[in-house]
């Protein structure tokens, strides 16, 4: 049988949680992923998945440590705490089993760090170019954008906490322009 349960995921290397310049900068925890895609697969995957699966543009939806995040018209990334990812895929692939639909499991590739503080949007308006002022990037907006070079998922979680999906092979690159961004702040 094959093993559909995530991969364990390393720390980010030489990240520092110290709250500087208003704004913490961590690692997020450990996380089951996938990628979803398919417009028939949203209510089956979204019961399976204990979090209904949001058709609406740029959103995310949460329950609990579970959340469902709109990626494009066909395309959502579901995030679930590490300790589940192994039942959820089960329960992922007999809701979808007959449904048209790609659910891959991007655990391996993707981590997270979460940005909190009242500097975080101006943190992350160092290397992303969208406007991310409370007004234009409300609380539960979603967005495939790109920090510096890199293409990242934005999902501001409070008015002034963001969570960013980034690939692991990315991850430290943008830690360090982060941290290097952060110190600046201070010295401005």
């Amino acid at each position: 049988m094959l093993d559909l349960s995530p991969m364990r995921q390393p720390p980010i290397v030489g990240l520092s949680s110290v709250p500087v310049a208003g704004v913490t900068l961590t690692a997020a925890a450990p996380a089951a992923r996938w990628v979803l895609r398919g417009a028939e697969a949203v209510g089956p995957a979204g019961a399976a998945f204990g979090v209904a699966v949001p058709t609406k543009p740029c959103c995310a939806r949460e329950e609990g440590a579970r959340a469902a995040l709109w990626l494009g018209p066909d395309e959502w990334l579901l995030i679930a705490p590490e300790a589940e990812g192994a039942a959820l895929s089960s329960q992922l692939a007999a809701a979808l089993s007959g449904v048209p639909h790609s659910l891959v499991d991007v655990a391996h590739r993707q981590t997270a760090l979460t940005l909190e503080g009242r500097g975080a949007a101006e943190l992350l308006n160092s290397g992303v170019p969208l406007n991310l002022s409370l007004a234009a990037f409300p609380v539960g907006t979603v967005s495939r954008t790109i920090f510096d070079k890199v293409e990242i998922v934005l999902w501001r979680r409070q008015a002034e906490r963001f969570h960013v999906e980034v690939w692991r092979s990315f991850a430290p690159y943008v830690a360090t322009l982060l941290e290097t961004a952060r110190n600046d702040m201070i010295a401005s």
